[in-house]
């Protein structure tokens, strides 16, 4: 039988520990695991955003710097006091190209497993910059999502109720002039046999449309 290879080892892993983590989300039973999240997720995590950083960057011609985002979830505004987080998330942020040249968010959790990339929230100048795209390129945008055969996420700001000032209610591209966050979603290939590496990769190829066409134009 084939082993996965150490970094889709540690998918598993971190699947198993976020799966017990939400039936057990205390500080108590987290401290008793503290150091098996350190060596088996965490570090490896990583290492591996920083390996992806290097190919995403080789690939696409931009320089991408990682983010392994923290366990410890903010509760201070929050109604739910659990204290962490029960997913992996990484950032490889596009750290040229323009401030509205979207990177790539990794998601894994004992139920989802996918890639995303877009502008999570806009306002002022973005939201008049995007507006403006909208109404010039929304036919090369809506081509765009075609092509990579992503979803739309639900992630990001909330969009308007009705299409902003000065365009028309009845514009063609109607809704995404509502948008205030614009976020696709392609799922990664859940077979740990093969090279997570590849598998991201893969993932990304699918969503560099976006970033290459909002880098252009926005």
């Amino acid at each position: 039988m084939t082993q996965p290879e150490g970094f889709s080892q540690m998918i598993l892993d971190a699947n198993v520990f976020y799966k017990e983590l939400a039936e057990n989300n205390n500080r108590e039973w987290f401290e008793e695991r503290k150091a098996h999240f350190t060596d088996s997720i965490r570090k490896p995590a990583e290492l591996f955003a920083t390996i992806a950083a290097e190919e995403i960057t080789r690939e696409t011609g931009l320089s991408h710097k990682p983010k392994v985002f923290r366990i410890y979830r903010d509760v201070r505004f929050s109604k739910d006091k659990t204290p962490y987080n029960t997913h992996l998330h990484i950032y490889w942020e596009a750290t040229d190209g323009g401030p509205m040249t979207p990177g790539f968010f990794f998601a894994s959790s004992p139920t989802s497993f996918e890639l995303l990339s877009g502008i999570p929230s806009m306002k002022g100048e973005e939201l008049t910059k995007f507006r403006a795209f909208v109404d010039k390129h929304g036919d090369d945008l809506d081509a765009v999502i075609e092509e990579t055969g992503a979803t739309l996420s639900t992630w990001g700001a909330d969009p308007l109720k009705r299409v902003p000032s000065p365009y028309d209610k009845e514009h063609p591209h109607a809704e995404h002039l509502k948008r205030k966050s614009l976020i696709l979603g392609v799922g990664i290939d859940p077979d740990p046999n093969r090279e997570l590496l590849a598998r991201v990769m893969e993932a990304m190829r699918r969503l560099r449309p976006l970033q290459t066409l909002l880098k252009e134009n926005l």
